[in-house]
C-alpha cells in the first residue's frame, strides 16, 4: 500500500513539473540566454506605446518612433548588433507590459514604469537601476510671482480623482498647513482642460506629463512648476527574473551613457576621444583597451557605438525632454550627481 501510495505520488509530482514546464512563459530567461536568443532572432524587441506618451514615447502615422525610452531601446539595439537598425518596437498598452514581458512577446520593458515592491517580488520581474526620477509637481501660473508652495495658500488645486497624486497633493499641503481646494475630476482630459480654462489656480500631476500639458497651453511660458516636488518615482527597466546577463547588459547600456556624460564625451567628439583616451577608464570605455565587450558576450566596441549613435545621458535627455525639445523641461534630479543630482555612474575598472 505504502509503495502504491509512493508511486502514485512521484507520478503526479512528475505530471505537475511537466504542466508546470509547460506553463513556464519563457524558458531561456530562467536558463539565461536572452542575449543568445535575441541574437539568434536577428532583432532586439523593446516595448513602445499603443500610440504616443510623449515625451517617452512618440510615433508618427508612419510608424517612426522617438522619445526619451526610445532612445535608450535604441541605445540596447545598438549595444548588441552594432546599429539600431535590428530594433523592433512593440506597441504595448500599460496593462500589457509585464504580461508581455513574461510571453516572450517582449525582451525588456524600458517605458516610464515605477519599481515597487510588489512588481519585483510576486510577477517573477527584475529591475535595473532607475534610469529616471520622475517628480510629482504642481504646475502654476507665472504671473502668481513665486514657485514656493506657500504662493497657492487660499486658490484651488486641480486633481484627477482617486490617483495617488490627489492623495499626496492633499497630505503635502496639509502637513505645511497651507489651505488649498482640492478640485478632482474624473477624466485627465477634464483636468486638464478645467486648469488650462482657469477654473483652478494650479494643477498637480507628474513632472513629465506637466511639461506635455504646458507645451499644449496657448503660452507656454505664462505656466511655471512648483520649486517643491511632492514625491518622487524611481523608474527603472523591466526583464524577466533569471537572466542576471541580460540585467547586467541593460544597467551597462544605462551606465555607459552616464560614465560618458561625467567624461565630456559625446556623440560629436567621441572619435576624438577615442583616438587620444584621457585615462585607462575612457580606454576601456571606447573599446580601446579589451574588457569591456567581453565581460557581457558583446563586442567591444559596443560602448563607443551607442554613445556615436544614441549619445550620453545629456544629449538624450536633452534631445526629448529638456532644453532641445519643446518640453523645455529642467533636468533637476536627473542630472549627475556631480550637477546637483541624484545620477550616479558606475565604476567602470
Amino acid at each position: 500500500m505504502k509503495r502504491t501510495v509512493k508511486t502514485t505520488l512521484c507520478s503526479l509530482a512528475s505530471g505537475l513539473l511537466v504542466a508546470a514546464s509547460a506553463m513556464t512563459p519563457v524558458a531561456h530567461a530562467a536558463n539565461g540566454d536572452t542575449l543568445k536568443t535575441v541574437k539568434e532572432r536577428g532583432n532586439l524587441l523593446c516595448s513602445g506605446h499603443n500610440g504616443s506618451y510623449p515625451p517617452f514615447v512618440q510615433v508618427t502615422d508612419d510608424n517612426k518612433w522617438s522619445g526619451y525610452d526610445i532612445d535608450y531601446c535604441r541605445a540596447l539595439a545598438v549595444a548588441i548588433f552594432g546599429s539600431d537598425e535590428s530594433l523592433k518596437v512593440v506597441p504595448i498598452s500599460w496593462a500589457q507590459r509585464f504580461p508581455s514581458l513574461q510571453s516572450g512577446d517582449i525582451d525588456v520593458v524600458i517605458k516610464a514604469t515605477g519599481w515597487t515592491m510588489g512588481r519585483d517580488t510576486e510577477l517573477g520581474i527584475q529591475f535595473s537601476r532607475p534610469y529616471f526620477v520622475g517628480a510629482t509637481n504642481v504646475l502654476m501660473p507665472k504671473e502668481l510671482g513665486s514657485t514656493t508652495p506657500e504662493t497657492l495658500s487660499g486658490g484651488s488645486l486641480c486633481a484627477n480623482a482617486g490617483t495617488s497624486t490627489e492623495r499626496l497633493a492633499a497630505n503635502f499641503f496639509k502637513s505645511r498647513n497651507i489651505d488649498i481646494e482640492i478640485i478632482s475630476f474624473e477624466k485627465s482630459e477634464e483636468t486638464r482642460a478645467a486648469y488650462l480654462a482657469g477654473r483652478c489656480d494650479s494643477f498637480v500631476g507628474w513632472g513629465p506629463n506637466l511639461a506635455v500639458m504646458r507645451q499644449s497651453a496657448e503660452n507656454p511660458e505664462d505656466h511655471v512648476l512648483m520649486d517643491t516636488a511632492l514625491a518622487l518615482e524611481p523608474e527603472s527597466a523591466a526583464m524577466r527574473q533569471g537572466d542576471d546577463n541580460w540585467v547586467d547588459i541593460v544597467n551597462w547600456m544605462f551606465a555607459v551613457t552616464w560614465i560618458a556624460e561625467s567624461k565630456g564625451i559625446t556623440s560629436a567628439n567621441v572619435d576624438e576621444r577615442k583616438a587620444n583616451p584621457a585615462d585607462s577608464t575612457e580606454e576601456k570605455l571606447l573599446g580601446v583597451s579589451p574588457g569591456i565587450g567581453s565581460r557581457l558576450g558583446l563586442e567591444d566596441d559596443w560602448a563607443y557605438n551607442v554613445i556615436k549613435q544614441v549619445g550620453n545621458s545629456a544629449e538624450i535627455f536633452d534631445r526629448n525632454i529638456g532644453s532641445g525639445s519643446v518640453y523645455n523641461l529642467e533636468r533637476g534630479l536627473n542630472s549627475l550627481w556631480s550637477d546637483g543630482g541624484v545620477i550616479v555612474p558606475m565604476v567602470l575598472d
